[in-house]
């Protein structure tokens, strides 16, 4: 089922989120743009891993329903919501003796059928999410043997031999030293380019700022503020949902803005 004109293809209504009798978040409601590159932003524990995890299938509502294309998303055969909707959780685990090549064949197992196995179509997949991700020459080698880098491209590149047109991150810079993070971010900002969809968890918001084309800002499981990065993030802002005092000032790179925190103390100009 198509979802309306001018609706958003990935969207949660009414979201009473909860793990076993701990609720996160209440009467939550998003609704991600097409084709932007939408990051989820907030201190710890807000809830973000926690939202994402039920826009992906992966945690079902107390209340309220997430949907994906106007139907109910728990109502979707799991292979059909995997051909829609490509997801690279926060902690991926290797399976031993894997290499990269047969790691990202993976991602084509919702397109598999029992009269349908390997094709051409697969094997074209694969290459291009290889190619797209800078991993080709690596394909031969044994997953567990990468850098954090290279395995978090190698992961990227299985999700996108899914060939979804909406792709889920969940905390994709976790681990990573400052080079490898900004290449993955690099990484998803040249997919999102491309035509896809894009939904990141973040940490880091000044690297939210530069990469999302919307932010949903979180607090205590709340929506407290969404929208492009230039119109919303406001000293007011940092201080009512990080409980940091700090000045915004624009990012030389990029024009976006940049989070500068207040210094501990004033230190005197030397005499």
């Amino acid at each position: 089922m198509a979802a309306s004109p001018g609706a958003a293809r990935l969207t949660g209504t009414d979201l009473t989120l909860a793990y076993d009798q701990r609720v996160v978040a209440t009467s939550l409601g998003v609704a991600i743009p097409d084709e932007s590159f939408t990051v989820i932003i907030g201190p710890n524990a807000c809830g973000k891993s926690t939202l994402l995890r039920a826009l992906a299938r992966m945690l079902k509502p107390r209340k309220g329903a997430v949907h994906l294309d106007g139907s109910v998303i728990t109502s979707l055969p799991s292979k059909e919501v995997a051909r829609r909707l490509g997801l690279l959780p926060q902690s991926s685990i290797v399976p031993d003796g894997i290499s990269v090549a047969d790691l990202v064949a993976r991602g084509r197992y919702p397109h598999q059928r029992l009269m349908r196995q390997w094709s051409k179509a697969d094997e074209a997949a694969v290459a291009e999410a290889m190619r797209a991700t800078d991993v080709a020459e690596l394909a031969d080698r044994i997953v567990d043997e990468l850098s954090g880098g290279q395995r978090q491209r190698v992961w990227l590149a299985m999700a996108l031999a899914q060939e979804t047109p909406i792709l889920l991150l969940d905390e994709p810079t976790t681990f990573l030293d400052i080079s490898h993070q900004i290449e993955v971010l690099d990484l998803c900002a040249d997919l999102h380019e491309a035509g896809r969809t894009m939904v990141a968890v973040l940490h880091d918001l000044n690297q939210a700022c530069r990469y999302a084309t919307h932010l949903i800002v979180m607090r205590a499981g709340e929506v407290v503020a969404e929208g492009v990065p230039a119109e919303i993030v406001t000293p007011d802002l940092v201080l009512r949902v990080f409980d940091l005092r700090c000045e915004i000032i624009q990012d030389p790179q990029t024009g976006t803005p940049m989070i500068v925190p207040e210094a501990r103390r004033r230190v005197s100009a030397p005499a």
